[in-house]
């Protein structure tokens, strides 16, 4: 038994022993073969061949594999990717040569130049401001491709879908090339018929009515609203949205809008299939102020939405922006009105409620302007109705933007307001664009009343950044000659007074009334606001003035006009007063402006008299950008102690009174029909200012249509005088306050040779002695 037990141990240590034996062999086998491969997968060192301008540093710091570091496929890919994401290679491969790692790599070239070839209706600069690549940097096809649907997108905004372009590649030395854009520009894709399914209340023409997009027609050569445009085709969807939606037709949606190309790509075809639905009205309307400073029960008294009233959506955003203004007009910048909706489709009513949400009261923090490389600070800030620690007021923001813009300096000026550093602070931030305010011209040019005509003027209107304006002018034609010079310090010793000062010297030749003048004088003038919209002025002139006639045609010439001949000096004074809340001076499309001078001379010199003036100016928008204008001027002089002087009356006619010729109205000699001028004179004029489409607008071109009215009269010599030189009594005509009356039409064109003026006009009422003129205009250039 014994032995048995020994002999079964004997055994089972052996085979322990050949266990643990054959264990460590096996794990020693492991671990060399294990040493073995780790030795043969490190990287011992990166190669980087192909490359000449790029860093073998910049290379290595794409990839994802590094010296040292155990050679992993994956990475490998990922560094392979990396390389090509760069865009400056055009060609990479990664490969082994034993433990080292090797990129093989092709740089993409240089951009020497890029060049624009076969474009006709896109100029270069234009084509180059959409592309990303420039010369001196990497090419990249990528890029290219991208930058080649930048320019087709240009084309196809500009109604050309047909454009095709080919980017060529020029090699040079030095992996430098040339990029050519080839361009095929093709026709313009016009709008060959727009068509409208599911209406019922508005006919097909009273929708493309409203439409910015018109079918081409051939008299639509001038505008570019006939040629597809995909942004103009969103913005039609909402201007008929609003239509419906401001006729009462709450629930109107367009339920398609397909476009078809034709196969000629030359004719679009626009279908619109549109569900109208049911009319509704103004149900219940309140207003929920949450700020203690507004009462509900006021600000429902403002809003323009009445119960009962049809329903029309442009009342609700007009509502909403007026109630923000009237906030704002207490101060409260940042409030938010929210229309809250309530359709009753049962009883075809619209419920409102204008929620106006609480908000602080906020003060300006800080004005920070901004784009201003050579007009100082103050000048603009100067013009601000806000400054820093000032309530905010909406209303003084937008005067201050008006009044900026009013200054002539800037193309563009802006006021937004930013959140301040706490809740009821804001920043006011002034961006401005400047424009040259410098003009040194040399003008050339011919005109139905001056003939050829020739000046030259230099000017500045906002020297060295301060807001002032110099000038010097000088103008030749065949009926006058002129020189003077004028300096303007608007803001005279640091306040709002504007100081000025003219000479001037000039040489008229008045042919209607066939004498001539030569004057000599200067002036000194001054200005300053007594409201933010009324402004009194002052002046005072020195003139002396030569009137003669030719000797040789004494004998032929008015009676009534050799009695003024001789040599007079006028010193006078002067003041005035205006009113103008115009939103633009040079180009105003909403506002009043009333001005009222008067002038006293008498205070030395040898003439004597007070003349009083007064002209009315006011525009409003009647629809979209049609713009109308009312003008009325008149003026009055009465000599004292003496007859007023032929060259101080009022003249009357072009280009006041269109339809007739200069000096056209008032008084004359009945025998040599000499213009003799009048005591008093009254003017109106009622115009339309017509938009002409966005194509005239990039041409410069203007339309208006207008009547003018008015006469001149009352002239203090009597109604007879005899003429020893020829034995014929001499009477004065037409010396009466009836209303010559015109009407037509006239455009104006910023041409490239200088600006262009012409004028339609028929004389509908005119006295017989009247002389009219039914065609004028007026061109000049200046380089």
């Amino acid at each position: 038994m014994i032995n048995r037990i020994c002999n079964i141990y004997i055994v089972w240590s052996l085979l322990v022993i050949t266990v643990l034996v054959g264990m460590f062999s096996t794990a020693e086998g492991a671990y060399a073969q294990q040493s073995t491969l780790v030795n043969s997968d490190i990287i011992s060192d990166v190669i980087v061949q192909g490359n000449q301008r790029i860093e073998v540093d910049t290379v290595k710091s794409y990839i994802f594999v590094q010296k040292g570091d155990l050679y992993n496929e994956k990475e490998v890919d990922r560094s392979l990717k990396s390389l090509f994401n760069t865009g400056l290679f055009s060609d990479v491969k990664i490969g082994r040569s034993g433990s080292q790692l090797v990129i093989e790599i092709a740089e993409n070239p240089i951009i020497n130049r890029i060049v624009f070839e076969g474009n006709k209706y896109k100029k270069d600069d234009k084509l180059y401001e959409e592309i990303q690549l420039r010369p001196r940097i990497v090419f990249s096809r990528s890029k290219v491709r991208a930058d080649v649907q930048r320019l087709l997108e240009v084309y196809r905004r500009g109604g050309r879908f047909s454009a095709s372009i080919e980017p060529k590649v020029i090699q040079l030395d030095q992996n430098r090339i040339n990029l050519v854009f080839e361009i095929t520009e093709g026709p313009k894709s016009s709008i060959g018929k727009i068509n409208f399914m599911g209406n019922s209340i508005f006919s097909n023409d009273d929708l493309r009515a409203v439409m910015k997009s018109k079918e081409s027609r051939w008299w639509r050569f001038m505008s570019s609203d006939d040629t597809y445009d995909p942004d103009r085709m969103a913005y039609d969807k909402q201007v008929l949205r609003d239509f419906y939606r401001s006729k009462g037709y709450a629930d109107f949606r367009i339920t398609s809008a397909v476009t078809e190309l034709a196969p000629n790509k030359e004719d679009f075809f626009i279908n619109f299939t549109v569900d109208e639905g049911v009319i509704y009205h103004f149900g219940d309307i309140d207003v929920e102020s949450k700020i203690p400073d507004l009462s509900s029960e006021v600000l429902s008294l403002l809003v323009f939405t009445r119960k009962g009233d049809l329903y029309n959506s442009e009342l609700i955003d007009k509502t909403v922006e007026y109630l923000t203004d009237v906030a704002g007009l207490k101060g409260y910048a940042f409030v938010n009105v929210r229309p809250r909706i309530r359709r009753d489709r049962e009883n075809q009513t619209v419920n409102i409620t204008y929620v106006v949400n609480k908000a602080p009261r906020v003060y300006v923090e800080r004005v920070d302007i901004h784009g201003n490389v050579r007009t100082h600070d103050r000048v603009i800030r100067r013009e601000m109705r806000l400054m820093e620690g000032d309530s905010y007021n909406s209303s003084k923001m937008k005067r201050s933007e008006i009044r900026i813009k009013s200054l002539g300096f800037f193309k563009e000026a802006e006021i937004n307001q930013v959140e301040g550093s706490a809740n009821d602070k804001t920043i006011l931030d002034v961006t401005v664009e400047e424009q040259a305010t410098g003009e040194l011209s040399v003008g050339a040019g011919f005109s139905s009343m001056e003939s050829f005509l020739f000046d030259f003027s230099i000017r500045e209107r906002n020297l060295l950044g301060r807001g002032q304006d110099l000038r010097f002018g000088s103008r030749i034609s065949s009926r006058r000659k002129e020189l003077d010079i004028g300096f303007t310090e608007p803001y005279f010793l640091g306040r709002p007074i504007v100081a000025g000062v003219d000479l001037y010297y000039r040489d008229n030749s008045f042919r209607e009334a066939n004498f001539t003048q030569i004057s000599l004088g200067m002036g000194l003038r001054t200005a300053f606001p007594v409201t933010e919209y009324v402004v009194m002025s002052s002046q005072y002139n020195i003139r002396r003035d030569k009137i003669d006639i030719p000797e040789i045609y004494l004998s032929s010439r008015s009676p009534y006009t050799i009695t003024n001949i001789g040599t007079f000096t006028t010193s006078s004074v002067g003041y005035g007063i205006s009113y103008d809340n115009l939103d633009n001076r040079q180009k105003p499309n909403r506002g009043h402006r009333a001005v009222l001078n008067q002038e006293v001379a008498g205070l030395g010199g040898n003439v004597q008299y007070i003349r009083t003036q007064a002209n009315y100016n006011y525009f409003i928008p009647i629809y979209g950008r049609w713009i109308f204008g009312a003008k009325a001027e008149g003026g009055h002089i009465m000599g004292l102690g003496q007859n007023v002087r032929i060259n101080d009356r009022f003249f009357l006619g072009n280009p006041r009174m269109r339809g007739f010729q200069q000096a056209g109205i008032g008084p004359r000699d009945n025998l040599t029909t000499d213009a003799l001028g009048g005591n008093v004179f009254y003017k109106g004029s009622l115009e339309v200012y017509i938009p002409l489409g966005s194509g005239a607008r990039e041409l410069g071109i203007e339309a208006s249509m207008f009547v003018d009215a008015g006469a001149l009269f009352t002239i203090d010599l009597p109604d007879e005088l005899y003429n020893s030189a020829t034995g014929l009594t001499h009477r004065i005509v037409a010396d009466t306050p009836k209303p010559r009356v015109s009407a037509g039409v006239g455009f104006t064109w910023m041409s490239p040779f200088g600006p262009f003026r012409i004028d339609f006009a028929k004389a509908i009422l005119s006295d017989k002695y009247d002389k009219t003129e039914f065609f004028q205009f007026n061109i000049g250039t200046r380089f």
